[in-house]
């Protein structure tokens, strides 16, 4: 897998973020929307082990898969339209997950090993609309002014070809692109072995893995339980919940470029070769 061997690794010079699920707590809003509006036309909820077919999919949530489960009694287009306007009601009231706001502060003032600074940027499927109504609070405000705003690329970024999303590298590249394209004078372009991804949903994990990027994966409690026996396939990229092809571009078992973390909280930079200069 790639030039870059399980003990070569260089110093990460970029971190790259997912959002939903991993930054703020957005996945348990969703689910929540979606069983309120099942409930109400008479339809059982939706379980973790239906939902982890959905999570990292572009538009999974209201699509063909989903509402051939469902089986609503109703118009799609109708309980499409009422779960949005739920979502949009839920979605000022979500809030940072655990270690979030502490990590994404400390990488303000990263380094690696080497003296480069470390850079952050934001690669979420949400669209712009979303991500306006998910950053409203003064919490969710502390952790996106951190992300600055050439480096967020969005779900419906003009510069993403249609149906490229993850499990497709290209967020992640372009996401790694608006970085490169901002660096100071002096400044080495970044690779993307220089990179570390962080997810939350396999399919997220799956592109930055495509990407060539090293990765941390870090699942919800009940998405872990789901995929406990096949955690090696997760972190090589290889569950392949969404086929796109470009077998080369995935990893292998236990090749050292991703792992999971229980969470955010006491992340630890020097396994990455990064230091805070503070």
């Amino acid at each position: 897998m790639g030039s870059v061997s399980k003990t070569e690794f260089p110093p990460i010079r970029a971190c790259i973020f997912d959002m939903d699920g991993l930054l703020i707590n957005t996945e348990d809003i969703y689910t929540d929307c979606t069983n309120i509006l099942l409930e109400k036309v008479g339809r059982p909820p939706m379980l973790w082990s239906f939902k982890a077919k959905l999570m990292g999919v572009p538009g999974s949530s209201t699509g063909n898969t989903f509402h051939e489960w469902a089986q609503v009694p109703i118009p799609r287009e109708q309980f499409n339209k009422d779960l949005k306007a739920l979502q949009y009601e839920k979605f000022p009231k979500c809030r940072p997950l655990p270690g979030v706001e502490k990590l994404l502060l400390d990488l303000q003032a990263m380094h690696n090993i080497n003296g480069d600074k470390v850079h952050v940027a934001l690669a979420s499927s949400s669209d712009k609309t979303n991500f306006a109504c998910k950053s409203t609070s003064p919490d969710t405000k502390v952790i996106f002014s951190v992300f600055p705003q050439e480096q967020r690329v969005l779900g419906d970024d003009p510069r993403l070809k249609e149906g490229r999303g993850k499990p497709a590298p290209d967020i992640f590249l372009m996401a790694l692109q608006t970085i490169n394209d901002t660096l100071a004078e002096g400044e080495k372009p970044i690779t993307p072995e220089e990179c570390l991804v962080f997810e939350d949903s396999v399919p997220g994990l799956e592109a930055g893995r495509r990407a060539k990027m090293r990765a941390v994966w870090v699942p919800h409690p009940e998405l872990a339980k789901i995929y406990a026996a096949q955690e090696k396939e997760v972190l090589a990229g290889r569950i392949g919940l969404v086929p796109i092809g470009d077998e080369w571009q995935l990893g292998e078992l236990d090749d050292g470029w991703a792992v999971r973390l229980p969470s955010l909280e006491n992340f630890p930079y020097s396994d990455y070769g990064m230091k805070s200069t503070l």
